[in-house]
């Protein structure tokens, strides 16, 4: 930490020039900031990356951003019932666990979790501006967890004049929400503030019960800027989440099955980020220095056994943080960083501590004006685990007229999480004759290559990407059956048993044949096998196909309809814990919407159209034919 801040110290004596712009905050569609942590124009990143805008969100009316990223190309979620309940998502066959996900410039990734995943059952669309997805380990400009790739959320900018928005919904299992936004600009200070409310009856988490296991949230989100002259300016964000959700469970007695029960949990969830961003030399070297905070507290009930929570999880994660993005010559760029990160977890018993020091450094080069080629390195310094170093490579050849040819080359670095060395479920240090080895960090190896090609001005453009993934030492729970842990760990432990290949192709289409008219479709077939044993990973339905059509017809109405076709996927039975497959799936769901004005648009959509009956994960429902209507208003 001493390094960390005298770095810093150096560079601010630095003098200053142009005003810097945070990247994590860029709003245009054609700008992405996960290929490299800084903005940078998509066509010259080699990296596969998919946004999803502003008018897309709108346009597609959903109520939980994963159901939303569950039609993009190399995506699969999984949930444990309806809205609200564990959600999973996993990019090219990952783990979630593998998903780092930001949220306005911050790492959330639960620090209370098992293995750090992000539950995206706590994340609504409310007031995002746009998603960013980003397919394949990209450790070098984000560190830990980018393993299977990067969810890059950014809420609602803030407006020039003072305005804002408000959205409320109405539908299915009494489903209520209110979604807010107002905020302006005066003199050197802007500020937003935006707010959410969500409730709804639910349905049963467990497939057979009759007992609804309902959804309740408040949610805020804020930011306050101050531009102290073009070149300095403060930018702070915070967001929070006050959650509870009613789930199901195993029976207190033989024959303990999976049943309803009347469980429920609470978390609690507040991010939040501080970043002085500065230029220099007439803006050829912009500066970013920023702490970030990401605070999650959950308690789980289970009312049969008393009134004070069954589990109890308390995480934080403190990053401190510098970049820098240096504009060298025209065709030389780099983008380089310091970090310093702590993070603590308490379990009810005991609190756990660990830091990590980071830096890295990217190149981008343009030796010609149609290539582009970045190359970078991180080395991360972790407590426990000591020194890694992870590498990334990946090229954007731009050919001719509207055909983009790219490659990418990727490493990934997750450290054990504090709970999976020290909960109640790490692996001993000793199986009573010897010492055991810890737990190793997961890593990952990915290529991909692909091409798009755009014709006809734009209004056609279609898209392949071949990639593959080997993951080492990955983490999974191992039950206690036979081992000599087992009087040390009865119920199981955490240990590096698996090497996995996700290996596959990801296809798109885009056309807009008239400027009424959009058409956009996606497949995705992904091979995930754990190379040990040959046997395919758990929920990874080996074809995933997307198609959705958008009509605003007679400049009055927008007419919309989606379909997703998922293929058989393996899972574990949830009685037996033995081997099952849960058979595909077809859904669609149709959509409209009517301006009223210029102010208002009344809205609505029918999900799961032909009522169909599915399972994603073993024993849990899913929710059949539903429908909801709302209204938008521009303030």
């Amino acid at each position: 930490m001493i390094r960390f801040k005298y770095a810093v110290a150096a560079i601010a004596l630095l003098p200053v020039s142009a005003f810097a712009e945070d990247a994590n905050t860029a709003s245009d569609s054609n700008i992405v900031v996960t290929a490299t942590g800084a903005a940078e124009e998509a066509d010259q990143s080699g990296q596969a990356i998919t946004v999803l805008d502003k008018a897309t969100i709108d346009a597609r009316q959903y109520q939980a951003v994963s159901d939303l990223l569950s039609t993009t190309p190399g995506v699969t979620v999984t949930r444990n019932g309806g809205i609200g309940q564990p959600t999973a998502v996993r990019i090219r066959g990952a783990e979630d666990t593998q998903t780092l996900v930001l949220i306005d410039g911050v790492r959330v990734n639960d620090p209370t979790s098992p293995g750090g995943a992000f539950d995206f059952g706590n994340l609504l669309t409310g007031n995002i501006d746009h998603i960013e997805v980003l397919r394949g380990p990209n450790s070098v400009p984000w560190g830990s967890q980018a393993l299977g790739g990067v969810v890059n959320i950014v809420t609602a900018p803030i407006p020039d004049a003072l305005g804002g928005s408000l959205r409320a919904e109405y539908g299915y299992k009494n489903s209520k929400q209110v979604v807010g936004q107002l905020g302006g600009k005066s003199g050197i200070f802007s500020a937003s503030l935006g707010g959410g409310y969500f409730d709804d009856d639910g349905i049963s988490a467990f497939k057979g019960g009759t007992e609804r296991d309902g959804y309740r949230q408040y949610a805020a989100n804020g930011r306050v800027g101050v531009a102290f002259s073009d070149t300095i300016n403060l930018d702070l964000r915070a967001n929070y989440a006050d959650s509870r959700v009613d789930y199901d469970g195993y029976q207190s007695t033989f024959p303990y099955s999976f049943t309803d029960t009347a469980d429920y949990a609470k978390t609690q969830q507040i991010f939040g980020y501080a970043g002085l961003n500065v230029a220099l030399f007439d803006g050829a070297l912009k500066n970013r220095l920023a702490f970030t905070i990401n605070d999650t507290h959950r308690d789980n009930f289970e009312p049969a056994f008393g009134s004070a929570p069954s589990f109890v999880a308390r995480g934080r994660v403190e990053r401190y943080e510098y970049q820098g993005d240096a504009t060298i010559t025209d065709a030389v760029r780099a983008v380089f960083g310091l970090e310093h990160e702590n993070s603590r977890f308490f379990d009810g018993f005991s609190t756990e501590r660990t830091n990590l020091e980071s830096g890295y450094l990217q190149a981008i080069l343009k030796p010609i004006e149609s290539l582009t080629v970045t190359g970078g390195v991180r080395v991360d310094d972790h407590k426990t685990y000591g020194t890694k170093v992870t590498f990334s490579a990946n090229a954007a050849w731009r050919v001719g007229s509207g055909t983009v040819i790219r490659a990418s080359y990727g490493e990934g670095f997750k450290a054990p999480t504090l709970y999976q060395v020290y909960g109640a479920y790490g692996k001993p240090a000793f199986d009573g004759t010897q010492a055991l080895a810890p737990l190793q960090p997961e890593t990952a190896k990915s290529y991909d290559i692909g091409v798009e090609q755009s014709v006809i001005d734009g209004t056609l453009k279609v898209g392949a990407t071949a990639f593959r993934r080997d993951t080492r030492n990955q983490i999974d729970f191992v039950f206690c059956a036979s081992t000599s842990l087992c009087s040390q760990r009865p119920s199981g432990y955490y240990d590096n048993t698996a090497r996995t290949r996700s290996q596959g192709v990801e296809v798109f289409v885009e056309a807009r044949p008239t400027s009424h008219l959009t058409f956009t479709a996606n497949y995705s077939l992904i091979d995930a096998k754990n190379r040990l044993t040959g046997e395919t990973l758990l929920r990874r339905p080996k074809h995933n196909i997307n198609a959705s059509i958008d009509w605003n017809a007679w400049d009055r109405v927008n007419l919309g309809a989606s379909v997703q076709t998922v293929s058989d996927s393996n899972d574990s039975d949830f009685q037996t814990f033995m081997p099952t497959t849960l058979d595909g799936y077809t859904i669609a769901t149709i959509r409209a919407s009517v301006p009223i004005g210029d102010r208002f648009e009344v809205f609505g959509r029918i999900e799961n159209l032909f009522d169909a009956k599915y399972e994603v994960v073993s024993g849990y429902g899913t929710f059949g034919r539903n429908a909801h209507v709302g209204v938008r208003v521009k303030i």
